[in-house]
């Protein structure tokens, strides 16, 4: 794993993993069940990315969006390939909603609803890390096919 994978708490934070692709829960929540999508390859450009992990990268999305789906009830989802700091490619992935979600022992409202996702308004899960990535490990076990 590289050293972006590893920077968001890896493998602690593993919620899935595919071929080219590991799923993580963020460790900050702007939103509830929000979650990194890392490559595992060692590009820090999206164009460099082999296209087994570009063809792959749909089925990821579609068992992120099926998972959350159950999880959440997301309005929108945002994907945002921000790699200022952490340079491996990797997405922010938030689902968005009206008002606040819970589970896995955390609450947290959208703050930037219905604009651009307040990232600095994140929850820290701190004491319910564990639980919140055993909750929504649980709907990833149903999502994967």
């Amino acid at each position: 794993m590289n050293a972006t994978i590893a920077k968001f708490g890896w493998p602690a934070t593993l919620i899935a993993e595919f071929d080219h692709w590991v799923v993580l829960l963020r460790p900050t929540q702007p939103t509830l069940g929000s979650l990194v999508l890392a490559a595992k390859s060692d590009a820090t450009a999206f164009g460099d990315l082999p296209a087994e992990a570009h063809a792959e990268l749909k089925t990821a999305t579609a068992t992120i969006e099926a998972a959350l789906t159950r999880a959440v009830g997301y309005a929108k989802i945002n994907y945002l390939m921000l790699m200022m700091v952490d340079p491996h490619v990797h997405f922010h992935v938030i689902p968005r909603y009206e008002g606040t979600r819970s589970g896995g022992g955390l609450t947290v409202a959208d703050a930037g609803w219905p604009g651009q996702p307040e990232l600095g308004a994140a929850v820290r899960p701190d004491g319910a890390l564990d639980d919140l990535r055993a909750w929504l490990q649980g709907w990833f076990d149903g999502a994967m096919a």
